[in-house]
């Protein structure tokens, strides 16, 4: 079977309602966090990405059984430190870096030691950020150049840690956070503000910790070894794979989406705050808040004459998956459009920030790079008539998406490769996209 698929055509006017896939960075939590309550935790509507697959996989690898039964995965847990690790172990995170980098965190007490392998893209990514801090709790960590493969060889005298935290990574704050529930004491961590999804589950579990924010940072204090009873969750959908739908109704012409049921945590709703600034009208309809995430539906129309934006780094951390399709938003608005600090990007499945700006290039956008920071020359005419093949882009599942909106809503004969990239985190994304009209072969 081909791995590429053909758009030649733009997509005609909709209005459309939607569900988009699980929220994944919640899936990879809820298994994790499943894995060390006591008793049956049951987890309906979880993502089935190959990410989550293997958190899966990795949890019954370190004795941990589960089963599915019609929607809903059944995990039966056996408390902190209730993994077995008697032998030693191999875990493939496969492309995951939530994986990788929260997995650790919950090794620190392994009885032997736990190699931790992942695929090409995941094994050129700086694992110091986890490394650093979970040496200073006692484990025991090998690894070259901060790279994959790691061995981690847990202790039993961790002790507890105060840590700062200042590049605003939510999965270096979660794998340290899952560290200190293994850990006797109270850890504190000083944190830049970053997607808080793992606090908010474990409040909803009543697990002792606190939070205080303090000018623009969020001290965190956790008492180590409180146990936690099994749970029921419901994962909401993910606002990242409701991005490319955002854009897609955005920049076609007469068109209208509602999007149901999408996560919209205040740490992962960047992409709105910023296209609302650049002139779009996008609207949070039905709000609830569900076991402490808040839950909305997404309603946008097409919207003509979006203008440029000189966008505040404050704002990075809450977009920061969702820049590559900002920037094509930016492309087609008047004026130009300016970002900063975006280096974080780098430090992703591939360097997102130098792809996005070949790929804007490659579209006959004019693009000024100074090291982390971007102006993009918007052109409101934009239209596309010339073919596009799109290889080699290290198989990353959003530079994938992003291609196929493009394609959609621009124009152009498009040959788009890695079409199984998208199973990483949304693998019904070219399903949904037909059902709102795009012709895809």
């Amino acid at each position: 079977m081909s791995n590429h698929i053909l758009i030649e055509k733009q997509i005609s006017k909709f209005n459309k309602k939607i569900f988009v896939s699980s929220d994944k960075s919640i899936s990879i939590r809820t298994v994790l966090l499943a894995s060390q309550a006591v008793g049956i935790s049951k987890i309906s509507n979880l993502l089935e990405s190959e990410d989550v697959l293997n958190t899966l996989k990795t949890i019954k690898k370190l004795g941990i059984n589960y089963r599915k039964t019609g929607n809903t995965y059944i995990i039966e847990g056996f408390g902190l430190n209730g993994f077995d690790t008697q032998k030693e172990i191999t875990i493939n995170a496969g492309n995951s870096g939530t994986l990788a980098r929260l997995i650790l965190g919950l090794l620190v007490k392994s009885k032997k030691k736990v190699k931790l392998i992942g695929d090409k893209s995941l094994s050129k990514r700086d694992f110091s950020r986890v490394i650093n801090p979970l040496r200073k709790f006692g484990a025991n960590i090998k690894s070259k150049k901060n790279l994959l493969p790691i061995e981690i060889l847990g202790s039993e005298f961790l002790r507890p840690i105060t840590y700062d935290e200042n590049i605003g990574s939510a999965q270096v704050k979660s794998c340290m956070i899952l560290a200190a529930l293994n850990t006797p004491g109270v850890s504190v961590f000083n944190t830049r503000a970053s997607r808080n999804h793992t606090e908010l589950m474990l409040k909803f579990l009543k697990y002792p910790l606190k939070i205080k924010k303090e000018r623009g940072n969020e001290l965190i204090e956790i008492q180590g070894l409180s146990q936690f009873k099994g749970f029921n969750y419901k994962v909401p959908g993910d606002i990242s794979s409701a991005s490319f739908f955002i854009v897609l109704t955005l920049l076609s012409k007469k068109s209208g989406i509602e999007i149901k049921n999408v996560n919209v945590n205040s740490s992962r709703v960047g992409i709105i705050n910023i296209l609302n600034k650049m002139g779009a009208n996008i609207k949070l309809k039905g709000r609830k808040t569900y076991k402490g995430e808040k839950i909305a539906n997404i309603h946008v129309k097409s919207k003509e004459n979006l203008k440029a934006i000189n966008c505040p780094a404050k704002l990075n951390s809450s977009a920061i998956d969702e820049f590559l399709i900002i920037f094509l938003v930016a492309a087609k608005s008047k004026g130009i459009s300016k970002f900063k600090d975006l280096g974080e990007m780098n430090k992703k499945e591939s360097k997102r920030l130098d792809l996005g700006v070949k790929f804007l290039r490659s579209i006959g956008i004019k693009v000024d790079r100074f090291k982390d920071n971007v102006n993009i020359h918007g052109n409101p005419n934009l239209i596309l008539s010339k073919k596009f093949e799109m290889k080699n882009f290290l198989k990353d599942h959003r530079i994938f998406f992003l291609s196929c909106i493009t394609a959609l809503t621009l124009g152009g004969k498009w040959k788009i490769y890695d079409k199984d990239s998208i199973n990483t985190s949304f693998p019904n994304f070219l399903k949904i996209l037909k059902k709102v009209g795009a012709q895809i072969h």
